[in-house]
């Protein structure tokens, strides 16, 4: 699906940056992540990262995703770990302002598609996903053949 949203992308004249070796479609300062979160039907509020999802995934979540909402106090820059910063600094490819926009799925390959979403999804630390905003998109049939 990543590589199908860049080939639009570059049939739209719009761009597509290289993050470490994966092509990402960005429209307008927003770069689309597509994720299949199950091969079967399922909610989308049951939709989880990988427990061996990589530190890139993390990273594009963190830096270029929707803030979390106000925590209990805010972290003071003295007290952050490097590696703690390294989560939340944007690619460079991507660009600072570039927000991520999230295409969540559940497909297999017999029945295609069953459900897709769109909007911003923020990761949390056991992996789910809260959503700012969302919305289900249209599915079309899958043509006999």
């Amino acid at each position: 699906m990543r590589e199908y949203l860049a080939q639009t992308a570059r049939e739209l004249g719009e761009s597509v940056r290289d993050v470490r070796g994966y092509e990402y479609a960005v429209i307008h300062d927003h770069a689309l992540f597509p994720f299949r979160y199950a091969d079967k039907p399922r909610p989308l509020d049951r939709a989880r990262l990988p427990s061996n999802a990589s530190p890139t995934r993390h990273r594009l979540f963190r830096a270029h995703g929707p803030q979390p909402p106000e925590g209990l106090f805010d972290l003071d820059d003295g007290l952050a770990t490097e590696e703690y910063l390294g989560l939340y600094e944007a690619f460079e490819e991507l660009g600072a302002s570039t927000k991520l926009i999230c295409v969540f799925f559940t497909a297999d390959p017999e029945n295609g598609i069953h459900a897709i979403h769109w909007g911003e999804a923020h990761l949390e630390p056991d992996r789910t996903f809260t959503w700012p905003y969302k919305e289900q998109l249209p599915v079309a049939p899958v043509p006999l053949e």
